[in-house]
Parts: C-alpha cells; structure tokens; sequence
C-alpha cells in the first residue's frame, strides 16, 4: 500500500505539478522543506552529519543553516523534475551554464566516447536535458525503484528528456559491455558516482574519511579510452551551473586495480572540491563514509565473516544495495 501511495503521489505531481504556475511549486516545495527540515527525521539528521564532514570548522548553527537549505535545494530537484517534460528546447539551454565546456567539445572530438561522473547535486536531470539539446545525447544507468511502475515513471520521463536508460539490475543486458559499446560509438556516458557502499565499491579519502565510491566510471575509461570528467552542479535562481573538471587521466603505470583506484581517487577529490564550494546542493541523505555503518554492514563490505553468516568462514549470501539514486 505505502509503495501504490508514493507511485501515486509521483504521477499527481507529474500531471499537475506541470501546469501550475512556477512561483507557486517553488513556494510550495520550500514550504514543505521546511516542515521536513523542522521535523528534523532521519533523513535530516543524516544529512547534518554528512555536512560535518564537509564545513569541519561550522558551528551548529550554521549547519542546521546549510541543513534547511540543503532541504530546500532537494525539494526543488522534485518541483523542477515535474515540471521538465514541458520545457522547450530554448528553456532547457537556458537553464543551464557551464565552466569549460570545451573540455567535452575536445574529449567529444577524439571519437573515443565521454563519460562525466557526478555526484548527486543540484538537479542531475536538468542537466543531462540541458547537454541533449546541445547536440550531445547520452546513455546513463538508474537503479530499480519500488514499486516497479515508480521505476517505470522515473525511465519514461528520463526517455522524455532525450536519455538512453539503462536498468542497473534486471534488465537482459550485460550493463558494462552497453556502456563499453556507447562509448567505442563515440557517445556520452553519464554516470552518478558518489555513492558504493557495496563490496565492490573502490576505497576513497573524501574530506578526510574513508569512503566507497564505483568503479565503473574509471573502468570504462581505461577499457575503452573515453575521456573520464567530473562534473559538478550548483543551483542558480534560475536554473543550475554545471563545472566540467580536468580529464581524468589514465595512469601509465600500476595495474588495472591500482588504477581504478588512483582515478576513482581523483573523481572523489573533484566531486570534494564542487561540493564544499556549494555544500546546500549536494543531496546526500543517506549514510556515506564508512565510520557511519554499523559493524555487520561494514565486514560484509570489507568482506569479513559476520554473525550472520551462513557457514563458518564465509559471508551470508546477496549483497548490500549501492543506495545510488536514481
């Protein structure tokens, strides 16, 4: 029943959300904002001690500041999504500006394939909208939402915005070897890249602490030779601001898993540097750095025996989630 509510409530808000006037979603979504960030839930509270991480010198108030307009920042990412699928072309370009651009013009240019890796900031769909119409569509990768029609909404209006999506898991397709073959037809690859809180997640120093973040970016990259660049997003009053780092490149030496390693390390050193620049953009509510999860959670990750086990010496079987969003 809670997952036929939250379907029903996502296809109201696509059917009606849409044809109001913008002033009055965007008043609405930061008043309910606001309620949830004074309820101050789990979602909340975790949000603050991610930002701990990031501002290490606030004070409380200036995190319970950044907090509410973290909130607000998140609620608008869901008024905007509604209201997309009517944006023309025109609005699409507009809502967007970007810091070096030329660095997907050049990448784009060698026929080798891009991939920009980003963090779960601003309004990711907005963006990928706003790169479509500048003459570069793409293919990314959602994670399979409950109930399955959610899941269903979210491709279609993804689809409606000029995106290939692929299903991260229960789809026909080898997913890695898709990407592989979009990037060696010399098209753009987006992939969210914060978050891998699964065994198979690439050890990272972000602000500090020790995190997961995915593979997958850097491993296309070194099997394909598309260019690897972070990206970072930022609300304006209108519309996002998108900076295109440096190329990640590929180191010359060490093998395929100390690479990975070292450019995964670098992805993370960019996203750190967009986010502590604009810390209220950056949506992550769940927990991230290892030091978070409870001791069961983080030998499955680690894979060491746990209490739960299955059989002396070996991990139960299945597999935490990533928590990536979709």
């Amino acid at each position: 029943m809670k997952q036929r509510l939250v379907d029903a409530g996502f296809g109201l808000g696509w059917s009606l959300v849409k044809w109001l006037p913008e002033k009055v979603t965007r008043a609405a979504f930061t008043a309910a904002a606001d309620v949830v960030w004074y309820r101050k839930g789990a979602g909340v509270t975790q949000l603050e001690a991610n930002l701990r991480r990031v501002l290490p010198d606030a004070d409380d108030d200036e995190i319970r500041k950044t907090s509410r307009a973290g909130m607000r920042s998140y609620l608008r990412y869901f008024q905007e999504a509604f209201r997309l699928p009517v944006w023309d072309r025109k609005t699409l370009h507009e809502r967007m500006t970007i810091t070096r651009l030329d660095r997907l013009e050049e990448a784009s240019a060698r026929g080798k394939g891009v991939i920009i890796a980003l963090p779960h900031m601003a309004n990711w769909d907005l963006a990928g909208a706003s790169v479509t119409v500048r003459g570069y569509p793409f293919t990314t990768v959602a994670e399979r939402l409950k109930p399955e029609a959610l899941f269903d909404r979210f491709v279609a209006y993804r689809e409606s915005l000029g995106m290939e999506v692929l299903p991260l898991t229960g789809g026909d397709a080898n997913i890695f070897g898709v990407l592989a073959r979009r990037l060696r037809e010399g098209r753009l690859i987006c992939l969210l890249a914060d978050r891998d809180l699964t065994r198979s997640g690439v050890p990272v120093d972000f602000f500090g602490e020790q995190t997961r973040m995915p593979a997958g970016p850097a491993a296309l990259a070194i099997q394909t030779g598309a260019a690897l660049i972070p990206a970072t997003l930022a609300y304006r009053e209108t519309g996002i601001h998108a900076t295109l780092h440096p190329v990640v490149a590929v180191p010359e030496e060490g093998d395929r898993k100390s690479r990975i390693a070292a450019m995964t390390q670098e992805v993370a050193d960019a996203f750190a540097a967009g986010i502590r620049e604009h810390p209220q953009d950056w949506h992550m509510l769940q927990r991230l750095w290892l030091a978070d999860l409870d001791a069961e959670r983080l030998a499955r990750i680690e894979g060491r025996p746990t209490p739960g086990d299955r059989r002396p010496g070996g991990p139960a079987t299945g597999t935490p989630g990533s928590g990536s969003a979709a």
